[in-house]
């Protein structure tokens, strides 16, 4: 049973309130309607009834106290609307994610719970997840995610000397070596905002602040209050590497230990308060296993089928064990624009950087072996394993996860900001 069974009951007499009673039907079944009219498009009643619900399953699994249904419902139905702004923004520039690409995307899912991609709308209907409903849901998230990267990630840029001063901190930052469990809350602030705009939002933020210190729940505040990506969560961030801590929150960390909350503090996009859930120690060294291999692809196309494709793959592997070197049967066969005039070389390459059709094959070679031909999402292959090593991959990483790190502290503001355009430049008319 739920302990938020009030605030369930109460929702449901929004639902049914008489504002809506239009929607009943002869019967009194609940007919749906709209809660919000987003441009061209709309947010129906049934949608914020099951998002809301859903929030609030979540929230008593979680043992996360909730505001009132009225507060609640208001920031559900904005989440919902500007989900439907982004998801028309999408389709006006035509991206779609492809059934392949979501079969990919469940498939990994599968992977990290230990199951295979068949095995999926058993497990979730053993859970009562209607697996096309699953799928729906996922696309829209894979949409979403998809768009922020279009119209965000790619304008975010980072400079040589960003990542030069990143790499010193991370050597010498007590938040480089650890790892933290971190919550977040953002009171953004207007665009062009005025020294009384910066003022009221300030307020705002020292008065959440000063309830969480006299005992208020953080995760309670952080959906009634923050506008960050993760505010229905309870503002939970979850466990980052000290590498890939956003920047924006370096410099409050290395004095906060585990239970601390920072005291606000101001970013361009607005007012962050943070707190340390859990912190623990960073291994700083990494070491992988790399290997050297080479290849040959051919693709099928208009003019040529599978059949063929496989045909030529067999006939250039024939050639290489008849004498003909691997690099320039690679020159003239290999359809991979990006190998094929350096002979099919792929270079030293780490877990993962294939797909798994490929990667199955490569660890199933010794040095200097050559595989039969096989089938992947790009066409047929042979490939050659040329040498295998243990690579000290720290500096690397370094890079990596400066680069991670810095993008992540432009990030929230720059999507905030983002959202924030996107919401002023749409029609909405809520209807509840």
């Amino acid at each position: 049973m739920f302990k938020n069974i009030k605030l369930l009951a109460a929702f449901a007499l929004v639902a049914t309130s008489p504002a809506a009673a239009d929607d009943l039907s002869q019967t009194g079944d609940l007919l749906d309607g709209v809660a919000a009219i987003v441009n061209e498009g709309v947010v129906m009643r049934s949608q914020l009834r099951d998002e809301t619900i859903n929030i609030i399953r979540t929230a008593e699994q979680q043992g996360i106290p909730l505001p009132p249904a009225d507060v609640l419902r208001e920031q559900v139905l904005e989440r919902l609307i500007v989900k439907e702004i982004q998801l028309q923004r999408a389709e006006r520039i035509g991206l779609t994610i492809s059934d392949e690409m979501l079969n990919n995307v469940i498939a990994n899912i599968a992977r990290q719970q230990g199951v295979t991609l068949a095995d999926m709308p058993r497990l979730l209907a053993e859970d009562g997840i209607d697996y096309q409903d699953f799928r729906g849901g996922l696309r829209e998230e894979v949409t979403l995610e998809q768009l922020r990267r279009i119209d965000v990630n790619q304008r975010i840029n980072v400079s040589r000397r960003e990542l030069e001063q990143c790499i010193v901190d991370l050597e010498t930052n007590v938040v480089a070596n650890s790892e933290y469990n971190l919550s977040h809350i953002l009171i953004p602030l207007p665009d062009q905002a005025t020294a009384s705009n910066i003022e009221e939002v300030r307020a705002t933020a020292e008065d959440v602040y000063q309830q969480i210190v006299d005992g208020a729940d953080f995760r309670q505040m952080a959906i009634r209050y923050s506008e960050g990506q993760s505010a229905l969560e309870g503002g939970s961030l979850g466990w980052r590497p000290g590498e890939q801590v956003p920047s924006i929150f370096v410099d409050v960390l290395p004095a906060m230990g585990t239970g601390d909350v920072s005291k606000p503090f101001r970013t361009k996009g607005g007012f962050h308060i943070i707190k340390v859930d859990d912190m623990r120690s960073a291994i700083q060294q990494s070491t992988i296993s790399q290997v050297r291999t080479r290849h040959i692809l051919v693709t099928p196309n208009e003019i040529i089928d599978s059949q063929t494709a496989r045909q030529r793959v067999a006939d250039a592997l024939e050639r290489i064990r008849g004498g003909e070197p691997f690099d320039e049967v690679a020159r003239l066969v290999s359809d991979d624009p990006t190998t094929a005039q350096v002979g099919g070389d792929l270079g030293w390459t780490g877990p993962g950087t294939f797909v798994p059709e490929f990667e199955q094959v490569v660890d199933s070679l010794e040095i200097g072996q050559l595989s039969e031909p096989f089938q992947s999402p790009f066409g047929w292959h042979i490939v050659e394993l040329l040498n295998e090593r243990e690579y000290d991959n720290t500096e690397d990483l370094k890079q990596q996860n400066c680069d991670i790190r810095i993008r992540n502290g432009k990030l929230e503001d720059e999507i905030q900001l983002w959202i924030r355009r996107l919401r002023d430049e749409a029609f909405v008319d809520a209807k509840i």
